[in-house]
């Protein structure tokens, strides 16, 4: 059985890892083995972060509505319940668009709880 090289595929792999490592610092661009540990580590962060992205954003959305609140004097968790309670399905990132850019609807929403 004759012996099967496997330059060609071993050379596209490399390739295809040191492109993905372009922009890195250093010997992390250029050297195969490095940049290999590079974008592993570099995917593992961005699987994680695609994940973490939502928190972020739900936390944002809750601070700019625990500010609105406290403008108008209401709590959070109060204003949440009574929403709860009067039986409006809105999520909290439309309430923090209309927290931010719509003043007015915002002030319905406070006094229908209150």
């Amino acid at each position: 059985m004759p012996r099967v090289r496997t330059s060609v595929s071993t050379r596209r792999r490399h390739k295809r890892v040191l492109k993905l490592a372009k922009g890195q610092w250093g010997g992390r661009h250029s050297r195969y083995r490095m940049a290999k540990e590079t974008i592993q580590k570099g995917m593992m962060y961005a699987w994680r972060d695609r994940r973490a992205k939502k928190g972020d954003f739900r936390r944002l959305w809750i601070a700019r509505i625990t500010a609105a609140c406290r403008q108008r004097g209401i709590s959070y968790s109060k204003f949440i319940g009574g929403l709860t309670k009067a039986k409006v399905a809105i999520n909290r990132k439309m309430l923090a668009e209309l927290a931010v850019k719509d003043v007015a609807a915002f002030d319905k929403l406070v006094a229908l709880i209150k």
